[in-house]
């Protein structure tokens, strides 16, 4: 795609691992981007041309963007002709979902929205949010006419719609320009609109429903390679109570044409795949039970990873003093080759060690240079992987990064290997 310039402004709500990358491709295409957010350390660290997150290719596309007078960050809301908002969506107690910081979002633009704009809610969420969401900016500008789902476009000021970011970490900024995107408008017009805001950057196809439909169809994919994970997770419990090698059954049976099983770990985690499926389960409990029970098969995980760990210090202390056995936790991040904890079962899993053999668990992680203040709390060393092999009785693999696959590590004969990943 060439890029040119636009008299097109964009603010982007939420300059996170969806929102910062959204706003550089924008910014990239010399688009004017207004990126807002709440947290200070993300604003000083974009307008300096840095980026807060790890993601490839981001931080030149970012820094070019600054530099270039594209991009800019602040903490409040400005004009602009299209409002993109890319905030966290998580769940409250009980799974249920909890979209307080999308109706925030709303309220804090609702004062520079002016006739002709587009709000675009990308943030992942449960179906009905986006007429929520429109319900609490009608509220905050009764002087402006916001769309309906049964509304004529000549009734609108404003229009709205919903467009799920469908993205794989590390592989962002490829993939918001490549893959097709779902744009579920209130209106046709609103929908136009969103596809006009979208194709600044986006080669992809533009798929047009309606918003509750684009609702339903992010919950929906992430759910069924959730379902798809948890046969996976089950498969390498079946195997490791009849002792067959997991691994190797699951290569076997992929020679079959129309087999593709997925490859077990420690759980699911990241904030989409293990999150999404409450909000469907939330909205239709008594219809979603495969979706459930695929939640409890994957949630259960790290429980039983935990369990062998624990089975393992047990053989261990045999023959070496309990307080002084050290074990190794290989991978923090809820998958490969990314910073990103949010929701991750290896750090679940670490924690719960740490605390249970205080001062005898060390942790690696790559992608990061600082640990969590959970695991701070819990007295846990950041190393290297060469160290953590050399010092730990118990080598617990939690995450396949790439720095882990290329190793193939001469263990002794008195340390414990617990792969999750099957690389070593």
């Amino acid at each position: 795609m060439t890029e040119k310039s636009t008299n097109l402004t964009v603010s982007v709500i939420g300059l996170g691992y969806i929102g910062l990358p959204a706003a550089a491709m924008f910014a990239s295409r010399k688009v004017k981007v207004v990126g807002v957010d709440i947290n200070k350390h993300a604003i000083d660290t974009i307008n300096q041309g840095k980026i807060h997150i790890v993601e490839p290719e981001l931080d030149m596309i970012v820094h070019a963007a600054v530099t270039g007078g594209y991009l800019k960050a602040t903490a409040t809301p400005e004009p602009a002709d299209a409002f993109l908002i890319a905030v966290p969506t998580p769940f409250k107690a009980n799974y249920e979902p909890d979209v307080s910081y999308v109706m925030t979002a709303a309220k804090s633009i609702a004062s520079v929205l002016k006739k002709g704009d587009v709000v675009i809610l990308e943030s992942t969420s449960p179906v009905g949010t986006t007429e929520e969401m429109v319900d609490i900016l009608a509220q905050t500008r009764p002087d402006l006419k916001f769309p309906s789902i049964d509304a004529r476009d000549d009734e609108v000021d404003v229009h709205v719609a919903y467009c799920p970011e469908r993205v794989l970490p590390g592989h962002v900024v490829r993939e918001l320009v490549q893959n097709d995107r779902i744009i579920g408008g209130l209106t046709a017009k609103c929908s136009e609109r969103a596809i006009a805001v979208y194709r600044t950057f986006v080669e992809g196809e533009l798929l047009v429903t309606d918003a509750r439909t684009a609702e339903m169809s992010k919950l929906t994919e992430n759910a069924f390679r959730d379902v798809n994970i948890a046969f996976a997770n089950e498969l390498s419990l079946i195997c490791d109570k009849l002792e067959i090698n997991v691994w190797e059954l699951i290569k076997l049976a992929n020679h079959h044409p129309r087999v593709n099983i997925l490859q077990p770990g420690c759980g699911v985690g990241g904030h989409c795949i293990a999150v999404d499926p409450w909000f469907i389960v939330n909205k239709t409990p008594a219809e979603a039970r495969i979706v459930r029970l695929a939640r409890e098969v994957n949630d259960g995980k790290p429980e039983w990873v935990k369990q062998k760990v624990f089975d393992a210090v047990g053989a261990v202390a045999a023959t070496k003093e309990l307080a002084s056995i050290r074990i190794a936790c290989l991978g923090l991040a809820f998958k490969p080759d990314i910073d990103d904890l949010r929701e991750s079962p290896a750090l679940e899993i670490t924690h719960a060690l740490a605390q249970k053999y205080p001062g005898q668990v060390v942790a690696v992680e790559p992608n990061i240079q600082h640990l969590p203040k959970e695991l701070k709390d819990v007295q846990i060393e950041l190393t290297t992987v060469e160290q953590a092999i050399e010092i730990a009785d118990i080598l617990l693999v939690l995450v396949d990064h790439k720095e882990f696959r290329q190793m193939n590590p001469d263990l002794n004969k008195n340390q414990v290997l617990v792969d999750t990943k099957g690389i070593w």
